[in-house]
This record gives C-alpha cells, structure tokens and sequence, in this order.
C-alpha cells in the first residue's frame, strides 16, 4: 500500500472530523450502518457536544418523524413537557426508548438551561411520519398548516374550511390500513377525496408562500419555519399515499424515492437555519443511489444524501461509520481482507480517516465488499469511498 493505513487513521474527535473538510459545512451527515445500538449514538452524542461547544453548530437532526420531533424540540428549547413525555411522544421507529437518544435530550436541555434563545441548541426528525408497514394519516400535518393560515389571513383566502378538511380526511384508519403497504387496492391514496386534498394541500402551501411578508412581520420566525413544515409533510404524505395506491412495477421505487425526497428537503430547511449535525443510516446519507432488495425484485432511488449534496455542494459533508462486530446478532470480527478487517487491526478505537486517502492507500482493486449474516448490517461498500468525506470506525457493539 503506498500509504499505510495506521499512518492515517486518527482519534475521532469533532476537529478531526474538521480537519477533513474545506470548511465547516452546513450539514455535517455523520452515518450508521446500523440502527439501535447505543455505542454508536454515544459516539453520535460525544461529537455532537464536541460540535456545539467548539465549532459553532447548534441544531442535531436524526432518522425520526419530523412532526413528532418538534415535541423533543420544545422540551430542549422551552422546558415544555417532561424528559419522560419528549421521549415516549417525540420519537418514531422505537428510537425513544434507546439510553443514548435519552442521554441526548437530557444534555440538550440541560445545556439550553438559562442560555438565550439564539444560543440554545436544537432538535429536529428529518424522516416523514413514516414506518417500513405503512403511512401516517395526513391529518396532523393539513390541520396544522390550515390552522396557522386561518389564524393569520382572511379566511375568504382560504381554498376551504377545517370542516371540509375535516370531512374530506375521514376516519385516520382508512390512511393507516396496514395490508395498504403490500396490496394496493387497499389504499385510499387515490380516491376521489384524496385527490382533493392533494389541490387543496397545495393550494395552502401557496398561500403560505405568498403571504410570506405579512406572516413573517406578524409571528415569530419558528412558526413560519413549522408551517413550512406541515406544509412538506402533507404534500408529501399525499403523494407517498398516490403511490402507494399504484399497482404498476413502480409503485415501491417511488414511494422510496418519495421518503427520502422528504427527508432532504426537511434537511435543506435545516440547512437554512444554521449549522447541523445529521444523524442516519448510511444509505440515506450517502451520495450514491440507495439500492434494496424487496419482495418486488430489486429497487434503487436517490438518496437523501445525492439530493442534499446535489444541491449544497460542498456545504454537505457525508462521513460513514463502519463497525467490526455485534456479536449478538452473529456479525463476527471482520476478515481480514476487508476494509473493515483491515481497520479492525488498528489499536486506535473509535477511529476516523480521510476516505480518499483510504482509497489511495487500499490500491486497485479494492477489496470485495464484506458479506454480513444479519440483514440488519449493512457493511461498507469499498467503491463508495470516492464519494465520502470521511469514515469512523467503531471496533465492537457490547452486548445489550
């Protein structure tokens, strides 16, 4: 190897994570190749302190509901609600009961404690009200946006009434069929009034931008920022929900694609705002296409990360993490003519490195890719380097 890879591979701090990168990006996407294993989110919470102490960042976004993060939000920032309450009604995909996301809400607000409001950090989900069996109701996300432009406008501007809206939506069980996800003919995502809600979805988010100055000089910043939100989310949710009632090859490519559309234009809102640490999958994260195998055969799509980075930049950063074992479901230590063997090798844990230094010093070909026996894991892809800014190497998952 013309560069060896102990020679590169440094402790994994915040500055080292810096000293990657040109300069500070916008937003900072540090990876997971796996989901629910605390040590990885301690090492998510320790760079994140690092970040908001030393380099300016103030907001963390993770791989949960956006609506439901504005509870964990208000607690951080406000006090409102108890730590209990933010956990068990903030989080999505059972992320709320995990002891690392516990110790972050804890910290933030203790941090946020007597310091003033543009000094205080935050919290944001960048994911949809979605889970893998189906889609929220768009109720939460269409009341919300009505309700902030009925409070603000002429209601005569308004293309329809919350009793319309209200009636329109019917019972939130016709949204949330579970056996919608697999047969089509089970979704209500293109009815006669699913297709009115989606004009009427919008036709308010229109309204809102053209109203932008008078909303913008008559309320606070934030509920601007949370219109805009619920604006994101109905329409998106609509149009998972059109494509979930779809019965042609398509159907799951769009509605994937439509999630992570979601998600990055959740993270470019963010972007706005200020400096942010993202926090997901690597596969969301990434600058390649994401790629599954489902029961309909094989899908890709574009990632959060390629539409992020798309349009940011350089100001999207995109570090991977990689791991060597979790023991516990069977993933054992890597061999040793993997990356993530020849990482394992090292003293220094948890690691980063430079990825195209890796790249270089890997030569040509570069190693096959790992093969996991657990579906959960998704080992490195060593052709994905050139497309990364960094990658963390974490040795061994403890047993839970």
């Amino acid at each position: 190897m013309a560069e060896r890879i102990q020679d590169i591979a440094l402790p994994l701090d915040a500055a080292a994570v810096m000293r990657l990168l040109p300069a500070p990006p916008r937003l900072l996407a540090l990876g997971e190749p796996t989901h629910g294993e605390d040590a990885l989110l301690d090492v998510r919470n320790d760079v994140f302190r690092q970040l908001v102490e030393r380099h300016g960042y103030r907001t963390i976004a993770i791989e949960s509901d956006c609506l439901r993060g504005l509870v964990v939000d208000d607690y951080v920032t406000s006090g409102t609600g108890t730590l209990d309450e933010a956990m068990a009604r903030g989080f999505s995909h059972g992320f709320g009961a995990g002891a690392a996301n516990r110790e972050l809400v804890r910290w933030m607000r203790a941090y946020n404690e007597d310091r003033p409001a543009d000094e205080r950090v935050r919290f944001a989900g960048f994911d949809g009200p979605l889970e893998i069996t189906g889609a929220a109701s768009p109720r939460q996300a269409l009341t919300a946006l009505h309700g902030c432009l009925s409070s603000a406008l002429d209601p005569a501007l308004l293309p329809c009434t919350a009793e319309a809206l209200d009636r329109l939506l019917g019972a939130d069980d016709r949204w949330t069929e579970p056996e919608a996800m697999t047969d089509p003919a089970r979704s209500v995502g293109r009815s006669a009034e699913a297709g009115e809600l989606r004009t009427l979805a919008h036709d308010l988010v229109s309204l809102l931008d053209e109203q932008a100055p008078h909303l913008l000089g008559t309320a606070p910043r934030d509920a601007w920022d949370r219109a805009r939100l619920h604006g994101r989310t109905a329409t998106g949710l609509l149009t998972y929900h059109y494509w979930m009632a779809e019965a042609s090859p398509a159907r799951m490519t769009r509605m994937l694609g439509v999630r992570d559309r979601m998600m990055a234009d959740n993270l470019l809102a963010l972007a706005d705002r200020g400096p942010t640490l993202v926090h997901a999958h690597n596969a969301h994260l990434q600058r390649e296409k994401s790629a599954m195998r489902m029961w309909q055969g094989p899908m890709e799509w574009w990632s959060a990360g390629a539409l992020v980075g798309a349009r940011l930049g350089g100001e999207y950063a995109f570090v991977a993490t990689a791991l060597g074992t979790i023991r516990h479901q069977g993933v054992d230590t890597p061999p040793p003519d993997t990356v993530e063997g020849l990482l394992y090798a090292l003293d220094q844990d948890p690691c980063v490195v430079d990825a195209g230094r890796l790249a270089d010093a890997l030569g040509d070909p570069r190693p096959e890719p790992r093969e996991s026996p657990w579906f959960g894991y998704a080992p490195l892809d060593p052709g994905h380097l050139d497309s990364m800014d960094g990658l963390v190497f974490v040795k061994d998952m403890p047993r839970p």
